[in-house]
């Protein structure tokens, strides 16, 4: 294969790879900047980070949960009966809590229906509310959708409740679960709306609702605003979620703490609940069964509503908003590795070199992902991971595809002249014919050629001389396989091989005249073959020159048709030992081959012969096996 052809084709892989990477790349980009397909897979990672980290989250102390759970039910029951309770137990709550002047108190009880058999309890309910001394009680509201129950309602009217600023027009109206159980004139409202995502976990909470161009505020958004939090930009934010360990209080101990009790109270106990409630931000809901107010969330399902919306308003207040990396900089560390692959591929760098290293860098990954998180910074890791990974195991698919046909072209090739164990080990050793090409080596070459085979043919018909040469050759070249020796070519009735190549044999002289040996001992037990056939058959004789010495070995030939082969001198003078057999032994070496193998077999100086193209005669030997 000549060099052009080589480079034209890494050149053509080259720019297929080049070609690929740009698709995949193309994919990618699309993958990340809009189809968003592997978003969820994306959140799910993020989520395990989130519990790994949310004992981490220490939750803000000026944010306090008054909790309704089954005990409080249970031991509310000799007061207020079965849920729901008459708004004036909230009212009374409201009324104890008030002496402690709380920053603000936020409900996350619906108050939707007004009580018809008991309007005063709601009367009172409003009352308190309206009394608050810093008009500090927020009230959750619900949009819903068209199909809801509740009659529209013109957001205009509604719009100082929702502190909604701008112009807007007046007849846009929208379906809400409004807090009718209060006056209107006292309410202070958000939407309580979750924003559950497509695989049900909810990891974001709205900042507000579009409406025909209202935004309603979410209720947390609404608190946050009211208190001086910076509220970021956007409809919604990620939350950061921490272990539930807000501080909490059940509700049926506090209402008879503050109600029942509140005369008695120690100057002690006074001061301990001035501490705990003071300029504090106080979020009062239920985590009973019944309430039926529990979340999917990155910890784990039963999250309540109440835990909710005091998170929110914790991220709010603390500047705890999860961020997004920026997603060009995702793009960019991808393509990087993508074309990273692209370039140690071409360098024919191992599969696994650069599986190891892409593991490596996976893992660095999700480790860089994890302490981004510590730092409420969101990096999206799999798209990118999933797009090298896939680029890799294709690489690797066609790399090895790839070399499975040089291989494959290699057994084909070799199979022609070697022995198949020779054959396999080239092949595990991934030569090629590159490498197998232009090596100069110390060989043994034999040459063995047919005497009178001239007359032979022309006495024989063709097919049968076909036939007969097949039989013969196929012997011999058994003989050869078995010694390790290399199939060079047939000239004709003219057997030549080699040893030494294309594997170094420390023995090659020795297995080479085991081979001539074997070689002879095989043409007797021909031609007695031939005489049981055929009386009459000629006797088959042959000559066989051996010589070690240095030659050039290589694919030499065109791009159609290639031989392995040795060329030089050493080449030359084994044939024109060969020549010299007739009339002297039917087998011939130099003294370089008896030098090289005279411990394992016999030799006898038949003379010295003047070789055409040498000056200095050459000295001649009949090898024999050596007597155990």
């Amino acid at each position: 294969m000549s060099n052009s052809t080589a480079k034209f084709g890494l050149g053509m892989l080259l720019q297929w790879q080049v070609l690929a990477c740009l698709l995949f790349a193309s994919a990618f980009a699309l993958e990340l900047f809009w189809l968003h397909r592997l978003q969820t897979t994306e959140a799910r990672l993020t989520d395990a980070f989130m519990r790994r980290h949310a004992a981490e989250y220490i939750p803000d102390p000026d944010i306090v949960v008054v909790d309704i759970d089954n005990a409080s039910m249970t031991e509310m029951e000799a007061i207020a009966g079965l849920w729901a309770w008459p708004r004036e137990i909230h009212a009374d709550l409201l009324e104890g809590l008030s002496e402690f002047a709380p920053r603000a108190i936020v409900f996350d009880i619906a108050f939707s229906e007004r009580d018809m058999k008991r309007p005063k309890s709601d009367a009172r309910l409003s009352e308190q509310v309206a009394a608050s001394p810093t008009h500090s009680i927020y009230l959750p509201a619900t949009l819903l959708n068209e199909r809801g129950d509740a009659p529209p309602v013109a957001l205009q009217s509604v719009a100082q409740a929702f502190a909604m600023h701008g112009s807007h027009v007046s007849t846009t109206a929208a379906t809400l679960q409004l807090p009718q159980a209060v006056q209107p004139a006292a309410w202070r409202l958000g939407l309580i709306n979750n924003l559950d995502d497509a695989d049900g976990v909810l990891r974001r909470y709205r900042l507000y609702n579009d409406v025909a161009g209202w935004r309603i505020p979410s209720l947390p958004a609404r608190v946050a605003s009211d208190l001086g939090f910076a509220v970021p930009v956007g409809s919604d934010f990620t939350l950061r979620w921490p272990d539930l360990g807000h501080k909490r209080y059940r509700y049926s101990e506090l209402y008879k703490l503050l109600t029942e009790h509140r005369p008695d109270l120690k100057p002690a106990e006074v001061l301990r609940l001035a501490h705990e409630f003071r300029d504090k931000i106080i979020f009062i809901g239920a985590s009973a069964s019944s309430s039926f107010d529990h979340h999917l969330s990155p910890l784990g399902s039963g999250y309540v509503g109440v835990d909710v919306l005091a998170v929110a308003l914790d991220n709010l207040k603390n500047g705890r908003v999860m961020r997004q990396s920026a997603p060009h900089w995702i793009f960019l560390c991808g393509l990087g590795l993508l074309l990273a692959q692209v370039l140690a591929f071409q360098q024919r760098v191992h599969p696994l070199i650069i599986g190891a290293a892409l593991v490596v860098t996976t893992l660095g990954g999700v480790w860089l992902a994890d302490m981004a998180l510590h730092r409420d910074l969101i990096m999206p890791i799999i798209t990118p991971f999933i797009f090298v990974w896939i680029w890799y195991l294709g690489a690797a698919l066609v790399g090895y595809l790839r070399e499975r046909r040089t291989r494959d072209q290699a057994v084909a090739l070799f199979r022609r002249f070697l022995n198949p164990g020779v054959v396999r080990k080239i092949v595990e050793q991934g030569e090629t014919v590159e490498s197998l090409s232009g090596q100069m080596r110390n060989v043994t070459v034999l040459f063995s050629d047919i005497r009178d085979f001239t007359t032979l043919s022309e006495s024989s018909p063709p097919q049968q001389v076909v036939a007969l040469l097949n039989r013969y050759f196929e012997r011999q070249v058994e003989i050869i396989f078995k010694h390790r020796g290399t199939l060079d070519k047939f000239i004709g009735d003219c057997i030549m091989a080699f040893w030494g190549a294309p594997f170094d044999d420390p023995q090659q002289a020795q297995n080479a005249v085991a081979a001539a040996l074997d070689m002879q001992d095989a043409l007797l037990e021909f031609n007695q073959e031939l005489k049981a056939e055929n009386p009459n058959a000629a006797n088959f004789d042959i000559g066989i020159g051996l010589h070690f010495g240095p030659a050039v070995i290589g694919f030499i030939g065109a791009q159609r048709k290639l031989d392995y082969t040795a060329i030089g001198d050493t080449v030359n003078l084994a044939s024109r030992v060969e020549g010299l057999t007739k009339g002297v032994s039917r087998i011939l070496v130099t003294r370089e081959v008896k030098d090289a193998c005279a411990a394992v077999h016999e030799f006898t100086l038949c003379g010295t012969y003047a070789v055409k193209g040498r000056y200095a005669q050459v000295e001649l030997y009949a090898p024999s096996r050596k007597i155990k």
